[in-house]
């Protein structure tokens, strides 16, 4: 298989119709195969796919949906929170990472913060999620706290990651 370079990757802003189903059912089979995580993680990620969707304000919220080869390969979404923006839904094909295709969403991440005005983010992950949680480290966000969970059908430890920007 040839190498796959950022710029044969599309990405766009715009949230069609199938799009959300599409990401749940991308967290749900990858972390049941990298993770171990159930049937109740892919219900969880749902829900709250579910609130976003009608939660969506366009001049609020952000997404990045990428595509290669017209097939969704990962995608970040900026949900709003009253005076925060929370950093969700971060996922990535394995055949895609590793590429530069993280950090360049973080950086696309940060410039939609600085358009908007807004000062803070979080975001939550899994202890599992080593590489994301260097990524996140390495643009600002601190971790603020931690707790243990049974809700992906097995115990893991959650982390909850903050920014502010100056």
């Amino acid at each position: 298989m040839e190498p796959i370079v950022l710029s044969d990757i599309q990405i766009r802003n715009t949230l069609l119709p199938g799009d959300l189903g599409y990401i749940a059912y991308m967290h749900g089979d990858l972390y049941a195969k990298e993770c171990g995580y159930g049937i109740n993680f892919e219900a969880y990620v749902m829900d709250g796919l579910k609130d976003f969707a009608k939660e969506y304000q366009p001049e609020k919220d952000k997404v990045w949906i990428c595509e290669h080869n017209n097939k969704i390969i990962g995608c970040l979404v900026a949900q709003h929170r009253s005076e925060k923006i929370q950093f969700r839904y971060f996922i990535f094909l394995p055949e895609y990472r590793g590429i530069g295709l993280g950090k360049y969403l973080m950086q696309q991440f940060l410039a939609f913060m600085t358009q908007k005005g807004i000062k803070k983010a979080y975001l939550w992950t899994t202890e599992e999620q080593q590489a994301a949680m260097a990524l996140y480290t390495r643009f600002g966000f601190q971790l603020t706290e931690e707790t243990t969970s049974d809700i992906f059908n097995k115990s893991i430890r959650e982390y909850r990651y903050d920014l502010e920007l100056a």
